[in-house]
């Protein structure tokens, strides 16, 4: 039989615990995320302040969050990428590039939201 894992309250607080761990990794080991991040934090007051409509705010605000997503998911990746093996492979040098793909098109995303809600 299987052990039970955390439940209720508990399992949240632990939940909690992995990701604040997995945010303090990303911020002290990637600078693109650092880098996004200011990016998101320069946008915010601009959404606030250029959006007509709260529906337009939520649109600019989550289109540069989802960079940072992206971002994370493209770190953790190259993490597992890195933790199999640092020899050349393809695989691994599709994955990385697939993950850095993802993060291009999150920005192009981003930028096409912008000037759809800026100019429309």
């Amino acid at each position: 039989m299987a052990k039970p894992g955390k439940a209720g309250l508990e399992r949240v607080l632990s939940a909690s615990k992995y990701s604040y761990q997995g945010l303090r990794a990303q911020w002290k080991h990637e600078a693109a995320f650092r880098q996004e991040f200011f990016l998101f934090l320069i946008a915010l007051p601009f959404a606030i302040w250029l959006g007509d409509t709260g529906l337009e705010r939520a649109v600019l605000i989550f289109s540069v969050g989802m960079v940072l997503i992206v971002e994370t998911l493209n770190s953790s990746v190259e993490a597992v990428v890195d933790r199999i093996s640092h020899e050349h492979h393809e695989l691994s040098g599709r994955a990385k590039d697939l993950g850095s793909a993802a993060v291009m098109l999150a920005l192009a995303l981003a930028a096409v939201v912008w000037l759809v809600v800026l100019l429309g």
